[in-house]
């Protein structure tokens, strides 16, 4: 088994208040969908050449132009895929939980990646080298059918966020960007906020604005009773209604 040992990664860890990287052991049955779809031989290969790394947060995971040579999995924390465009705003186009796959495209593709990676918190994320998962494409056809799902899946979400970011008003696209948020990492038990503290900064990344649109916007929203606002954390207090501002764009 191999363990990134660095002291760079003690700090990490301590960041995130986890007193050491968890045995891979104990990791590889997490990785959802896919550890229980591989033979045994394969597991144990996983096992082998798995590794674990902690990030801070906003800490980059990978950039724009760099090889892509690991699969990687978010196992703990939350991470943003991003791209910067012109004038060197960037742009928030997806956002993942454990457990979700990431970085893989760009490694079937043969091609460079077009995206960066970054925490949105203190996360652990799991690397498991591409070539290992080449050959097990060649062994394993119910592991082909899994990543055909996973890359159809995310084509789908990067269409449909093409059209409302291009296409709809700011408040659309705002209240898309809430409900969105809500869908993938759902609501805090403690007061029902969303359970993802987002600085205004990427709120506007991930809805196509101006921090400034997506301030006065999140504030037009609490005035109506649609949110409510404490600090960086969102209540959705109107979900019927932030549905039918993203519907009307």
């Amino acid at each position: 088994m191999h363990f990134d040992t660095r002291p760079s990664i003690h700090a990490h860890l301590l960041t995130m208040n986890i007193q050491h990287i968890p045995p891979i052991a104990h990791v590889a049955p997490r990785l959802q969908y896919l550890w229980p779809i591989l033979t045994e031989g394969q597991q144990r290969q996983v096992l082998d050449r798995l590794t674990l790394r902690a990030y801070r947060k906003n800490e980059s995971i990978y950039n724009e132009g760099e090889r892509p040579d690991h699969l990687m999995a978010v196992i703990d924390g939350k991470v943003k895929i991003f791209r910067d465009g012109v004038g060197g705003r960037s742009q928030i186009i997806r956002v993942l939980r454990p457990v979700q796959y990431f970085g893989y495209r760009a490694s079937l593709a043969r091609e460079p990646y077009v995206t960066a990676a970054a925490a949105f918190e203190p996360s652990l994320i799991a690397f498991l080298p591409m070539a290992l998962v080449d050959a097990f494409l060649g062994e394993n056809t119910a592991l082909c059918r899994f990543f055909i799902t996973e890359l159809a899946t995310d084509l789908g979400i990067s269409d449909r966020r093409t059209v409302s970011l291009t296409q709809k008003h700011v408040r659309g696209r705002l209240a898309e960007s809430l409900l969105y948020l809500k869908h993938v990492y759902g609501l805090s038990v403690r007061d029902h906020s969303l359970s993802i503290r987002l600085t205004r900064e990427d709120l506007a990344s991930l809805s196509n604005m101006t921090t400034s649109n997506a301030i006065r916007t999140l504030s037009n929203f609490a005035a109506e009773g649609l949110v409510a606002i404490h600090g960086k954390d969102i209540v959705l207090l109107d979900e019927e209604g932030l549905q039918r501002i993203s519907a009307n764009g």
